[in-house]
């Protein structure tokens, strides 16, 4: 699919010290680049609407009835629909029931449902007018000023920008601070490495391994284990809380980075740094993101419900669904106006030193002058050299 993702209803505030803006984001598919047809394909994967309401109605008056439904609609824990379902969206017969006595469920399921032409909500930004640090920096999302998903005030934070840009003048030792609604947190990306993009210079940074890493290796995390204590392991984080309850769990493509046990629960997962990694190649004069990759796998936990015969003996277990490799890459004709900015820049910023060498070459040339001078002037000729008084 090409995305695309322009920023519209801007409107600057507070004289220009803040911007507000939506990002809608608008999926296109593109036959020629793909393999298959999403309107045919099918794929058999785990039912998460079945799954989840199992889980929404566990120990509750409504579990009962949710096993009627289970039986009477021969829902099992796999179910089969086509690519196009599964990302967009399908009516699903049991979610429809429940939206009849909870009318905030949605009865139709997809993992990109409603998101093809909508935004994820309004975000406030500093414009950098006051501290070009600041620049792009998110001070609000949704009207709030931070989250209020996790346990602690921390976790809760909007740090950082949309990732689409940064401050300029972006140093190796910095952290590079990020909000994403995918994610339901703020993290952070570290510097990796030295590189070019079009030929322009940039630095890549990465997630940190202590971003994902569990509360005995990062303390700090441990307010994203909701509840308190119920820490899935590195590599993994229970998004389920900002997901109407859904047993979602994200990870990095093939539990890249993530503990062992994850990759050794599903056979085919082989994690590669190259493939399966997100990163930013940012110019660090400017702070443009002229390439980058935004690489997360859908994961469902499963488990076994005693409640639910349809669970069977399954294992508990981070089942992966799909994983998505979001990428960017700067076109040719904006990398060459880019390169033209950063040569005038690079003459701007020139011209000081160019001043300071003239001066000093200028300065030898006029002390070598003034000893020359002073060398002719102290030589006396034959008369002057004779006495003064002649016999």
């Amino acid at each position: 699919f090409r995305e695309y993702r322009p920023r519209v209803h801007v409107q600057f505030l507070d004289n220009g010290t803040k911007v507000s803006a939506l990002n809608p984001k608008t999926y296109v598919f593109e036959p020629q680049k793909s393999v298959g047809d999403p309107e045919v394909d099918l794929i058999r994967t785990i039912n998460i609407p079945a799954v989840t309401a199992m889980e929404w109605t566990r120990s509750t008056p409504l579990q009962f009835a949710t096993e009627v439904l289970l039986l009477l609609y021969q829902e099992s824990l796999f179910t089969v629909h086509t690519v196009h379902e599964l990302l967009w969206g399908y009516k699903d017969r049991l979610l429809s029931a429940i939206h009849l006595l909870h009318p905030e469920i949605d009865p139709v399921f997809g993992f990109f449902n409603k998101m093809n032409g909508t935004d994820d909500g309004e975000y406030v930004f500093l414009s950098g007018e006051r501290n070009y640090l600041n620049f792009s920096r998110i001070v609000e999302w949704k009207g709030k000023e931070s989250l209020s998903w996790w346990t602690t005030e921390t976790c809760n934070m909007i740090n950082g920008t949309d990732g689409t840009s940064f401050h300029p003048l972006i140093s190796k030792d910095e952290n590079i601070y990020i909000f994403s609604s995918d994610f339901c947190r703020s993290f952070y990306l570290v510097y990796d490495s030295s590189g070019t993009v079009a030929g322009i210079p940039t630095y890549r940074f990465v997630p940190s391994a202590m971003v994902f890493a569990n509360s005995t290796v990062n303390p700090d995390n441990a307010g994203f284990c909701v509840p308190p204590g119920n820490c899935p392991g590195t590599g993994v984080l229970n998004v389920s809380i900002c997901k109407q309850g859904a047993p979602i769990f994200l990870s990095a493509p093939h539990f890249y980075q993530a503990d062992q046990k994850f990759i050794e629960d599903i056979e085919g997962m082989h994690p590669r740094k190259e493939y399966h990694e997100t990163f930013l190649d940012i110019n660090p004069l400017t702070g443009l993101v002229l390439q980058a990759a935004k690489r997360m796998q859908i994961n469902v936990h499963i488990r076994k419900l005693p409640e639910f015969f349809e669970t069977g003996n399954i294992r508990t277990l981070v089942f992966p669904v799909m994983y998505l490799n979001e990428s960017i890459l700067i076109d040719e004709v904006s990398a060459g106006k880019l390169k033209h900015v950063l040569l005038e820049a690079s003459v701007v910023t020139g011209i000081p030193f160019i001043i300071m060498a003239l001066g000093i070459v200028f300065g030898i040339v006029f002390i070598v002058l003034v000893c020359r001078s002073r060398g002719i002037s102290e030589e006396s000729t034959e008369d002057e050299r004779s006495p003064l008084i002649r016999t």
